[in-house]
């Protein structure tokens, strides 16, 4: 997993750089509370059942995720998280980060992680 400044990189120069290396981005818009970044995730993960959706539900979400990621000849694909400056302080986001980590690990090639702080 890599993290970025938003004031280093924009969003649209990371989404570009994912894209020349033939990737697909998965896009994580910012969200305030860890209810609602988890809600956040389970939508772009289209999660069939989002409500009371926990880190554990998403631990599994992205190894399904993972597992079918480049099915049909689809490209490897790079999750860009839009984090706000104050859910970083919130201790789910360290596990978040952990949970990342391990589903980038368990997909290999493809699947990454860029975490990109607002």
């Amino acid at each position: 997993m890599k993290i970025f400044s938003a004031e280093t990189w924009t969003l649209n120069e990371l989404e570009d750089q994912v894209q020349d290396a033939g990737r697909r981005v998965l896009l994580i818009p910012p969200a305030d509370t860890r209810r609602m970044v988890l809600q956040t995730f389970a939508e772009a993960l289209d999660v069939p059942d989002q409500d009371g959706l926990d880190l554990d539900d998403l631990n599994d979400a992205l190894h399904d995720f993972a597992d079918t990621a480049t099915d049909g000849g689809q490209a490897a694909v790079t999750v860009i998280w839009q984090v706000r400056p104050g859910f970083r302080t919130d201790r789910a986001f360290g596990i978040m980060c952990e949970i990342l980590q391990d589903a980038e690990s368990y997909a290999g090639k493809d699947l990454s992680v860029i975490a990109v702080f607002q």
